[in-house]
């Protein structure tokens, strides 16, 4: 905005014959793209910031007990769960994980097979 004022100040001027255009004034347009894209990547930090959060949360959500650790063994761990738990709730998310990858299989099958002409089998 600073230098849009400065450009209209000094093309008034120039019109009203105070001033003659020798000296060179920063351009606005580049002033404007330098503007577009600071504004991007404040988007892109505001888009990584974003999926950053989703993901803690989503973290939060599907483990949200510590397992406790054998480093300080003074310290007791109010909200933690057993090594027992962990290991039931890590195979859970891995039988998740292989019936998903096991779905996306079959309907890329499904896919590829449509694709193949009727009389060739």
């Amino acid at each position: 905005m600073k230098i849009a004022a400065l450009n209209l100040a000094h093309n008034t001027s120039i019109d009203n014959g105070i001033k003659s255009s020798d000296t060179s004034v920063q351009r606005f347009d580049k002033s404007l793209e330098e503007f577009y894209a600071l504004c991007d990547q404040v988007e892109l930090c505001l888009r990584l910031a974003y999926e950053c959060l989703s993901q803690s949360i989503d973290s939060a959500k599907h483990s949200p007990n510590l397992v406790p650790t054998a480093t300080k063994p003074d310290t007791v761990q109010t909200e933690s769960m057993s090594y027992s738990q962990y290991l039931s709730m890590i195979k859970s998310q891995i039988s998740c994980a292989k019936d998903i990858h096991n779905a996306l299989l079959e309907c890329s099958k499904k896919i590829a097979g449509k694709g193949q002409p009727q009389g060739i089998l």
